[in-house]
């Protein structure tokens, strides 16, 4: 195979010179070239290990005669951004990201490349980056953090942080012993959020390798793949294989049926129409709400049930979710083995890839289907709802399979926030009443960036006197591990002028998952027909909307230029 790169070595001997000078040798400078890009950095455990991870794809690339540089972007933490201005800046991060992908990808012509992280925007960020340059490339996932005691999560944060709040509800002790467990390894945070959802994603998509997604980071296994990753990006340069060939309308189908099933994060609603788009395709949101009436919900996984991460991919993991599913897929797409999703799962079976996994979940006495529902035992179909009416033309999205039954639909008056911080300080001072649909805007892609409301979602859901009864209605975003009655995403957003900015507290709002409706009903406490309050927030409209200023950067940038969050929010 010769290297891309041949022509351009001709034409500067500085390039080779220069790369002779990083530690290559005469002869790795005449191999072809592959890019190791991870987010490797001591921000977040999602992030920490992925240098010693990607060294084993080095390895590989070796093993097949390339030669890999490495490459690092550092990403953030949700988590750490959790509650101040930082998390403003999440979502554009994924954006930062891509680019700095495609600006080191870019630089010389690499024959093909693998990018490795294991966290919310990375991963979207990874794969928009691998549909933009469009040279052979495989996502290598970062895998999943250990349970924490009593096969706790890292969300036990929210519990302990409403009461840190609240005078003499926690001990110093409390607080200390979540802090020293609650994130007790490396890898993404054990529940089905984000980070794990689009881990999920990379794989049903066919850009991961079949099994890869969410590995217990702690596991050998996690270097087997990393190593293989290696050996098969040489490969797909050779075949010539490229993401566009792979992320396809038919993929992005079958990672939405995937992503029915497991009950993944409603930001894949963000980040699948983001990646399309940079694929050269629209992927319209209601093929979300089309599939998930279609697909069962067969994950016993939190948020949406009881198991962890880690017991998903003991359970069969992605792979063994397509195979239950496999009449709900195109099994004709290719995939980053060079091979179809119907070879892979034949492949798979025939490793005993399903067989040898489940006896790790045996140690914790439960067998695949408590996991892993088999179909013929699931109760509902889907996770995600899209939700349109007179509060959101364009749509919003909700997660009902994290949701009660009882607030699958619900009616009642608006409590108006212009930020998250002062709906979250009314809810710690219990100024919120059982009943209530709090809505938070101007936290959109141009609002404020579209940061998630985990804070406020969780402060709701762990107060006993408004869990269950308050709903809450927003223009930002959720984090994956949101519970509760959460509709987000609602489009037009406030600062593009959509109805949101235009209702006020006392107004009267009714959703209803079943109907797919989202409506405002009444005004100042008064049911009205449509019609009539078309006309008022027509009127109200005559105000304008609360206008940002002092922006700058990267944050102005994006906030100046962001899509809806129905077409991604990228720009």
């Amino acid at each position: 195979m010769e290297q891309r790169s041949k022509k351009e070595r001709l034409l500067w001997a500085q390039f080779d010179s220069l790369q002779l000078g990083s530690g290559w040798s005469e002869e790795d400078i005449t191999k072809p070239q592959i890019l190791i890009e991870d987010v490797y950095g001591d921000s977040h455990p999602g992030s920490v290990h992925l240098n010693q991870v990607t060294d084993q794809v080095k390895w590989g690339v070796l093993e097949r005669g390339g030669y890999g540089a490495k490459y690092h972007i550092t990403d953030i933490c949700d988590g750490c951004a959790q509650g101040h201005d930082g998390m403003n800046l999440v979502l554009a991060s994924r954006e930062a990201v891509c680019d700095m992908v495609e600006v080191h990808a870019s630089a010389l012509p690499w024959d093909g490349m693998v990018l490795s992280s294991s966290c919310d925007k990375s991963i979207p960020a990874h794969l928009k980056a691998a549909a933009r340059m469009n040279i052979p490339t495989i996502f290598l996932p970062g895998g999943s953090m250990r349970p924490g005691p009593d096969m706790t999560t890292s969300l036990v944060a929210g519990d302990i942080s409403l009461r840190q709040k609240r005078k003499d509800e926690i001990t110093e002790e409390e607080i200390r012993e979540y802090k020293i467990t609650g994130c007790p390894s490396v890898g993404a945070c054990t529940f089905l959020g984000t980070a794990s959802t689009m881990q999920c994603m990379a794989e049903a998509l066919g850009m991961a390798l079949p099994g890869s997604a969410l590995v217990p980071a702690t596991m050998r296994d996690i270097l087997e793949y990393a190593r293989r990753a290696g050996r098969i990006i040489m490969e797909l340069a050779a075949k010539g294989i490229t993401p566009t060939k792979i992320i396809t309308p038919a993929s992005m189908r079958n990672a939405i049926v995937v992503h029915s099933a497991i009950g993944g994060s409603t930001n894949a609603t963000i980040h699948l129409p983001s990646i399309a788009k940079e694929a050269g395709f629209e992927l319209p949101i209601e093929w979300f709400d089309e599939i998930n009436h279609q697909v069962p919900h067969l994950c016993n996984v939190n948020p949406s049930g009881q198991h962890l991460t880690e017991s998903f991919w003991f359970a069969g993991g992605v792979p063994m979710v397509q195979w239950m599913l496999r009449d709900h897929l195109d099994l004709d797409v290719m995939t980053v083995t060079g091979k179809t999703l119907g070879e892979n799962l034949e492949m798979i079976q025939k490793d005993r890839f399903f067989e040898r996994n489940v006896r790790y979940l045996h140690n914790y006495g439960l067998e695949r289907e408590d996991v892993i529902f088999p179909v013929e035992k699931v109760k509902e179909n889907g996770s995600v709802a899209i939700l349109k009416g007179n509060l959101a033309p364009e749509g919003s999205v909700i997660k009902y399979s994290a949701c009660t039954e009882e607030l699958r639909s619900h009616k009642g008056p608006a409590r108006v926030y212009d930020s998250e911080e002062a709906a979250h300080d009314d809810v710690v001072n219990k100024k919120i009443n059982p009943g209530d649909i709090v809505v938070i805007r101007y936290e959109g892609p141009r609002g404020s960036g579209m940061p998630e409301m985990l804070m406020t979602t969780e402060a709701i859901v762990c107060d006993k006197d408004l869990n269950g009864s308050v709903s809450l209605v927003t223009d930002g975003r959720f984090s994956g591990a949101t519970r509760g009655a959460a509709i987000g995403h609602v489009s037009p957003e406030a600062a593009r002028g959509g109805p949101l900015a235009f209702i006020r507290t006392g107004d009267i709002i009714e959703y209803d998952v079943e109907k797919r409706s989202l409506n405002v009903v009444g005004i100042d406490g008064k049911e009205m027909p449509l019609e009539e309050i078309e006309e008022v927030l027509k009127k109200r409209s005559e105000e304008g909307i609360k206008k940002s200023s002092g922006r700058k950067g990267l944050y102005k940038r994006y906030t100046d230029h962001a899509l809806s969050a129905m077409e991604g929010a990228g720009y």
